[in-house]
């Protein structure tokens, strides 16, 4: 399976993309949207939106939204997703990636899954998905058969107005790199560098299967990152820059977890 993913400004951009993307011949169990905040009318502006009855499916999980009992129908939820806040989701693929970053889904919801949708997951894209929903924008992601029809959804979603999950992990670096660059440059050393191993250890640390874990947690898994890496880039100090990178992501995503509990 394939992933594709678009991150869209507009909820309502979003929605009606989702709605192509159906049109198209995505699956509903294997298309979510994800969408900050978790009101009631939300929940029934996204089932509308996505030509469904208002109101329809069940919201479980952390944060209970609505519960009209119609079916069949898309699955709605509401949850809170640890250093986001609470989200709105559509969808079973929806139900795999909340239990991938650790949110409370309930059993109602989680025992539904198959392991199909659990698996193949971009754990190593989750942490955009998160960062959009932080800054109010929404997420369209779905699951595919091989590369040709990757491609056609890829297209489909950026003609509906998405920016790609690579523009979005961009922007998010950019936000983060004068402060780290900054934290880096304090004992002597030059972060341009080191920064493309420091940045792959940061991000190593806001997977899903390895954040909130120190680095002699996940020793064996970050050797072997960093193997590869001085295999690819032979007399550079790769290790170094790359674990200072994942102490700092790992610092960083407590922070986020921090400020959404306060809130």
């Amino acid at each position: 399976m394939k992933t594709v993913a678009g991150v869209f400004a507009s909820q309502s951009d979003a929605q009606h993309a989702m709605a192509e993307a159906r049109l198209a011949g995505a699956h509903d169990d294997r298309i979510t949207l994800l969408t900050p905040g978790s009101s009631q009318a939300e929940l029934e502006s996204v089932a509308t939106g996505t030509a469904e009855p208002p109101g329809m499916g069940k919201a479980v999980g952390a944060v209970v939204a609505a519960a009209t009992g119609l079916s069949p129908g898309p699955v709605i939820l509401a949850a809170i997703i640890p250093g986001v806040g609470p989200v709105t989701v559509i969808g079973l693929l929806g139900e795999a990636i909340l239990l991938a970053v650790g949110a409370t889904v309930g059993s109602a919801a989680g025992g539904r899954l198959e392991n199909s949708l659990t698996e193949g997951l971009p754990e190593d894209e989750i942490f955009v998905y998160e960062d959009a929903l932080r800054k109010g924008r929404s997420v369209v992601i779905a699951q595919v058969n091989g590369e040709a029809e990757a491609s056609r959804l890829s297209e489909l979603l950026q003609t509906e107005g998405a920016e790609t999950v690579d523009a979005a992990r961009e922007q998010w670096w950019v936000g983060l790199r004068s402060a780290e660059q900054e934290n880096y440059s304090t004992r002597g050393q030059k972060f341009g560098d080191d920064e493309i191993f420091y940045r792959l250890g940061f991000e190593a640390a806001l997977h899903a299967r390895t954040r909130c874990k120190e680095y002699d947690q996940t020793l064996g898994e970050m050797d072997a990152k960093i193997e590869d890496l001085e295999k690819q880039y032979p007399g550079r100090d790769v290790a170094e820059p790359f674990s200072r990178g994942y102490e700092r992501g790992r610092d960083y995503y407590q922070h986020l977890c921090d400020e959404s509990r306060a809130a």
